[in-house]
């Protein structure tokens, strides 16, 4: 594959990022590069800093060294104001366990992000629904998440994460609590709906299953980068 339209730079790009919990250092020069459309695995064992890359890249924490550009914006100038719009607008989150809220029905879970930019609950609601049967969910629109099953719901925190149109979408072990066929169907949808969307994905997990669906692929050691892997 060739890299020569890559000319205009990354979207996404951690420079050197250093984060500590306390006094455990999660990231310790961690650099990581995300292109436009790009689906790039993080992997690494558990405790090697990938969710703590995942929040700085997102602008959810600010790295204690190191920068992170986002279409040529530096998160950690930005007023908080700014980064809670880019996170409302620009990117997409899914986490281990979706964290659909339990009272709303899978329908306006999806709608939710949507409304909060403003759009009305009719053309809300119209989107979500669209957005379901993209993943293979529709006919449990009406059902809350206690009543979907685990690929069900992680399925329709995807739609919600894909909704307003991102240029990212940062997936955390998004199948980290579903079984074999589940992931496999979780990680098609993603995958085929994110190439459909042009949308880039920073997909975190320990799994190589799931890390082969993939472009690129990072391996986080202790905090740092220790290999990259380039497939065509």
């Amino acid at each position: 594959m060739s890299m020569g339209h890559n000319t205009a730079g990354p979207l996404l790009a951690g420079r050197a990022l250093v984060k500590a919990h306390g006094r455990t250092e999660a990231l310790r020069g961690a650099s990581v590069e995300l292109r436009a459309g790009e689906i790039l695995a993080v992997t690494g064992a558990s405790g090697s800093g990938k969710s703590t890359l995942v929040h700085c890249l997102s602008g959810i924490v600010r790295p204690d060294a190191g920068s992170v550009t986002y279409a040529g914006e530096r998160l950690e100038e930005l007023p908080e104001k700014r980064l809670s719009e880019l996170r409302r607008t620009e990117f997409g989150v899914v986490f281990q366990f979706g964290q659909l809220i339990p009272e709303l029905t899978a329908l306006d879970n999806v709608a939710l992000p949507l409304m909060l930019a403003g759009t009305g609950r009719a053309e809300a609601r119209a989107a979500a629904g669209e957005w379901l049967e993209r993943f293979g969910v529709r006919g449990q629109a009406e059902s809350r998440p206690g009543e979907l099953s685990g690929g069900q719901a992680q399925r329709a925190a995807l739609a919600r994460a894909l909704v307003t149109g991102p240029r990212v979408v940062f997936a955390d072990e998004p199948t980290g609590a579903l079984d074999s066929l589940a992931s496999e169907q979780v990680m098609s949808a993603l995958v085929h709906t994110a190439r459909e969307a042009g949308t880039a994905v920073l997909l975190i997990t320990h799994d190589a299953q799931v890390a082969a669906y993939a472009d690129r692929e990072v391996q986080l050691r202790d905090g740092a980068v220790a290999s990259l892997e380039v497939t065509a």
